[in-house]
């Protein structure tokens, strides 16, 4: 089980949030980033577990044309002001991601600045994809380029040039060096070449057990991003979209047959597609914004939590801010927003009373994060599935009419049930329970009393109060339930303790590694090669040694192996991770 399969991230665009100009003159460092520290405790409060921050790095203006890949924007500070965010969010038990935007550069970054200067001469020039120093731009370069979205202020890199690969592939070792980041978010991962998400995701297996590569993909067979070669999940788009319209137009049916298609595509397993879910993010308008009857912030976000996948909030959509896209500009999504503005906001805001609720369920009970899927109940306005990990079951149900519907399900086990949300029980008479499901509302139904908190340390335990419906919709359920600290300090580890468990951890896996598996896993010396000599290493060295040999031997089938993927391959000396590494090829 690795963190992002019970993940719960919370989504920051952070020169919006911080309130950093639209521009960067490049003029002096301010420490911006430093306010995002106390939203630390509000995101662990709300029941999230991780954090998706960026994009991050030297940019001109909105972040995603990089200046310069190993240093934060100095819009929001220096590298030391990330590195002590990162600290104080895995102190907090939050695991967080970066932003990659490895597809395009910005024009200011040294390999194009070079071409400008050198032209043909430059040795960069294969850098980026059909440099043609017949054309021109609108920069008046004396050269033209391929770019992103048709904007030459994004300037596509040429990820099959080794030398492209081996910088991003280094750079991401830099990052969990310099940051001790624990996974990626790819930029249009959709128009990134499948051999370089290849070379990604091998750098990926190496530089941190579970480093998480995630992409944005927006349509087409989300399998050929998601597998054992590529990258661990991609941006749930499909179902975005279904969510918003399916309420919109009162047709629980185009939810159900996405769910259905994903579910299918991930061989109908629950370990399948771990597909990221939102309901809005900074390309896209505000859930709020978006939805014609505003009750409906309750159903969407209860099936955003609880159908497959990896549920997503986006700074501000907890308060219920409003966000629409304008013209040219997505500034309207990316507000810089203050955190006295919400003070008190799990106890007086009705929405953000609803998605700690939600946090705290969710983390309470594993078989929303691992457990089987199938329908049970379908019409245009209500819908209801359950979720069934081990003895660990559940019964989701949620009404987008502004009438009141009364369902009756099976169920499995327990003598009553009781609603997560509402605290209602229910009998359980012949296998079946019988729930009004109030208007515009929904609900969490689990075996009364058999609801065990989750104390991982990676994981907070919120505790907040039960959700009322959405904002200006009638409130139908109790609110006197207490508030809990995410994390107990006497629950964090301490920082010297946690240094030598991670210290330890290598020589324990390959200790407890069964050898059948180690065997299996080592592809035999062909009968023209002499097989490696091992002699004088300890068993635990030799297995090491073995699987990194097997990995270079695949290497060399695929094609040239460069110095550097000797040297990534010759310093990883972690078990689990060479495996998981040949699993990749």
């Amino acid at each position: 089980m690795a963190w992002y399969d019970e993940a719960i991230f919370y989504h920051i665009y952070p020169l919006g949030l911080c309130g950093a100009p639209r521009e960067n003159t490049y003029n002096g460092v301010t420490h911006r980033l430093q306010t995002l520290i106390p939203w630390i405790d509000h995101i662990r409060r709300i029941g999230c577990n991780a954090i998706y921050i960026g994009p991050l790095f030297e940019s001109v203006g909105h972040g995603y044309e990089t200046t310069d890949y190993k240093k934060l924007d100095s819009r929001l500070g220096d590298n030391d002001d990330l590195k002590r965010f990162v600290k104080a969010c895995h102190k907090a038990g939050l695991h967080v991601i970066f932003d990659g935007v490895f597809n395009h550069t910005g024009r200011d970054f040294f390999a194009f600045r070079d071409i400008k200067e050198h032209r043909e001469g430059s040795r960069y020039r294969d850098w980026y994809c059909n440099v043609n120093f017949s054309g021109n731009n609108e920069y008046n370069d004396g050269f033209s380029y391929d770019n992103w979205g048709g904007f030459n202020l994004l300037v596509k890199l040429n990820q099959r040039n080794p030398e492209v690969r081996d910088y991003i592939c280094d750079v991401i070792r830099f990052w969990v060096q310099e940051f001790d980041v624990d996974g990626i978010r790819l930029d249009a991962a959709d128009v990134l070449d499948f051999d370089f998400m290849k070379a990604l995701r091998a750098t990926a297996n190496t530089v941190k057990p579970d480093f998480w590569l995630m992409g944005e993909v927006i349509h087409g067979d989300y399998t050929r991003w998601v597998n054992e070669g590529t990258l661990h999940s991609v941006t749930n788009y499909h179902l975005h979209k279904a969510l918003f319209s399916g309420h919109n137009d009162h047709n629980y049916f185009e939810i159900a047959h996405t769910v259905k298609r994903l579910y299918e595509m991930g061989g109908n397993r629950p370990e399948g597609l771990k597909l990221y879910n939102f309901v809005d993010n900074h390309d896209v308008e505000r859930i709020y914004t978006k939805l014609n009857n505003k009750a409906h912030f309750t159903p969407v976000h209860i099936l955003l939590y609880t159908l497959p996948g990896i549920p997503s909030i986006y700074y501000g959509s907890e308060f219920a801010i409003e966000g629409r896209k304008e013209a040219w500009s997505d500034a309207s999504l990316r507000p810089e927003l203050h955190l006295s503005d919400y003070q008190d906001a799990e106890k007086n805001n009705p929405a953000t009373r609803l998605i700690a609720r939600l946090g705290a369920v969710r983390q309470q009970l594993p078989a929303l994060s691992w457990g089987e899927y199938r329908e049970l109940m379908l019409t245009n306005r209500q819908y209801a599935f359950s979720r069934k990990s081990g003895e660990d079951f559940c019964v989701v149900t949620v009404n987008n009419d502004d009438s009141d519907y009364v369902m009756t399900l099976s169920v499995e086990g327990g003598d009553s049930y009781e609603g997560l949300l509402s605290g209602e029980r229910v009998s359980v008479v012949n296998g079946q329970i019988c729930v009004n499901v109030k208007a515009n509302s929904g609900d969490i139904w689990a075996p009364a009393g058999k609801v065990k908190k989750s104390r991982t340390r990676r994981h907070s335990e919120a505790e907040a109060a039960p959700a009322d419906n959405a904002p200006k919709a009638a409130a139908d359920t109790p609110t006197d339930t207490a508030q809990e600290e995410v994390l107990p300090k006497e629950a964090h580890a301490k920082e010297d303790d946690v240094k030598e468990a991670s210290a330890e951890a290598p020589a324990a896996v390959a200790q407890e590694a069964p050898q059948v598996q180690m065997r299996e896993a080592v592809p035999q010396p062909e009968d023209d090669r002499k097989a490696p000599d091992h002699a004088g290493l300890s068993y635990e060295d030799g297995i090491i040694r073995g699987l990194q040999e097997a990995i270079l031997a695949r290497m060399e089938k695929n094609g040239p192996v460069t110095d550097q993927m000797r040297r990534d391959v010759e310093n990883n000396v972690y078990h689990d991770s060479l495996i998981n590494w040949i699993k990749s090829f």
